[in-house]
């Protein structure tokens, strides 16, 4: 698989993904080079500067992951890429530190006057009584998004002695208690703060959030931060509060439009402090968000899931790493199911057992649906896609939680449903080994190997002998056997790993057998 690379990344990173892909650097690519030469590509790394537009998208034919090196992902066109199936990642810690610092040193640059200060020193003035500034002690800083930028520059406020107030519609009390802050509305926030400093990503509801309207109800002598996304604030409404006085200085690092025009209303007014998108720009954040996005996209296109995909549910750290191990499992289970079932699927049911049940099992039942289409359907389905793919076939979807484990510390049951027929496959965890252990009603010990032969067949002296000697004959190597039984008198099923296809010739031979109820091959399509 080819990677691009089209904006600077550190070294670093590339050298990750260039042990497995091959990897083209392109820095400063051109728009129309983008879109001529996308078609090429697996996986497409980006900075701020690129636009992934829906044109690009749709152009990209092979393109399966977009890994955006930082946090900002407004460059992108997220619905056109999940339309597609193509995850869409970020690398949202590698710069935290970077970019909680950068908006604690423009506060306190805009507060004591530093820039300026120094800019007339290295002219030779000596302005020591023009430059007074104010203090940071004693006074309020509301905090507009309480994500982890947010929650680090309250921290380091607390550090300084000043009130912090937040604003975050998604933030707890509980969580604010343990920052050791207060949680307001954002009228309160406007209404009550000397600092104001924005975190939110910039989204159709956050796009000029701060503007005109609500500046008249600020205090006046209010300072604005903004090392987020350029038009939280209204670029043009800040000037204006600016100039009037309702807004004692600005500290800005991120613009509307970039780079900056030499007319741009902030240029050259008293009080505002500019910095040209350097939040980012430290070389432990550069190689950080480079590492993070190279780990990422090569995890996209082994088939993983990724936990700082934007397109994808959330899933923290700590979860990610209980219920990783069940993925493959959980595929497999889906596709074994999908595969004995006779007809048009109906119904997925996905039950979870044991402490498994603890943790949000969401991703996993997203394996489960992506093993069962993916034999079924002619493009890959992935944990982008797999939900919708199930909607727009009307496969109904359900998820069902009991801690109660009988036989097993955790156990997955994956149940599909036809109008011909019902299907019930069920799997655990050896240490890390997964294992199907039931098949509708035969218990089972299972590696679930590339291929299985499934055969129900009467209980009774060589029927195993007959398939054996079916598979020796078509040169097909048997790696395993499985015998298992159920309460029915009579019956039992046989498993049969093995390491080559089963032409269909030869299937038919094994269904002909005196006694095999019927033979199903299943290839697990783990993408």
């Amino acid at each position: 698989m080819r990677v691009l690379i089209a904006d600077g990344v550190s070294p670093k990173g590339i050298d990750i993904l260039a042990k497995d892909y091959e990897v083209v650097v392109k820095d400063k690519l051109p728009a129309e080079e983008l879109l001529e030469i996308i078609p090429q590509f697996d996986g497409l790394i980006v900075r701020s500067a690129s636009k992934v537009t829906q044109a690009v998208i749709a152009a990209a034919t092979n393109l399966k992951v977009i890994g955006r090196a930082g946090v900002g992902v407004d460059n992108i066109d997220i619905p056109a890429a999940t339309a597609r199936g193509i995850i869409v990642l970020n690398a949202p810690e590698g710069n935290t530190i970077a970019a909680t610092e950068h908006t604690m040193a423009m506060m306190l640059s805009m507060a004591r006057n530093i820039p300026v200060a120094n800019e007339t020193m290295q002219k030779g003035e000596w302005n020591r009584k023009k430059y007074v500034g104010v203090e940071l002690r004693g006074k309020t800083l509301g905090v507009i998004g309480m994500g982890r930028i947010g929650s680090g520059v309250a921290k380091r406020a607390l550090a300084f002695d000043m009130d912090v107030i937040g604003y975050d519609p998604y933030i707890n009390e509980e969580r604010a208690q343990a920052l050791g802050i207060e949680i307001g509305s954002l009228d309160d926030v406007i209404a009550k703060s000397d600092f104001i400093t924005v975190h939110m990503p910039l989204t159709a509801q956050t796009k000029g959030m701060l503007n005109k309207d609500n500046m008249k109800n600020m205090k006046k002598g209010v300072r604005l931060v903004n090392c987020a996304r350029g038009g939280i604030i209204n670029e043009a409404d800040l000037a204006a509060a600016v100039k009037t006085g309702i807004v004692a200085g600005a500290a800005i690092d991120v613009f509307e439009s970039e780079p900056v025009p030499v007319d741009h209303p902030l240029v050259g007014l008293p009080g505002v402090v500019l910095t040209p998108h350097l939040g980012a720009s430290t070389v432990e954040a550069q190689v950080g968000v480079s590492i993070d996005v190279a780990r990422g996209v090569g995890a996209a296109l082994r088939g993983e899931p990724v936990s700082t995909a934007v397109n994808m549910a959330p899933v923290s750290a700590q979860v990610m790493k209980v219920i990783k191990p069940y993925f493959d499992l959980a595929e497999r289970l889906g596709c074994t199911a999908c595969s004995l079932a006779e007809g048009p699927i109906e119904k997925i049911e996905v039950e979870y057992n044991g402490e498994i049940t603890e943790v949000d099992t969401k991703m996993i039942t997203t394996a489960v649906i992506k093993g069962v289409l993916n034999p079924i359907l002619e493009f890959a389905v992935n944990y982008v896609n797999a939900p919708s793919m199930a909607k727009q076939r009307n496969i109904k979807v359900k998820e069902m939680k009991n801690k109660e484990a009988e036989n097993f510390a955790n156990l997955i049951t994956v149940r599909v449903t036809t109008a011909a027929s019902k299907i019930r496959v069920q799997g655990t965890l050896f240490g890390d080994e997964g294992r199907i252990v039931m098949i509708n009603d035969y218990r089972v010990d299972v590696d679930p190997h590339a291929r299985i032969l499934i055969c129900p067949h009467i209980n009774r002296p060589g029927i195993i002998g007959k398939v054996g000697s079916v598979m020796g004959g078509a040169d097909i190597n048997i790696s395993g056997m499985q015998v298992g039984k159920t309460d029915v008198s009579g019956t039992n099923i046989m498993v049969v790993t093995v390491d080559n296809d089963i032409p269909p010739h030869i299937l038919k031979s094994v269904i002909g057998i005196d006694g095999i109820f019927g033979a199903k091959l299943v290839n697990f399509y783990v993408v």
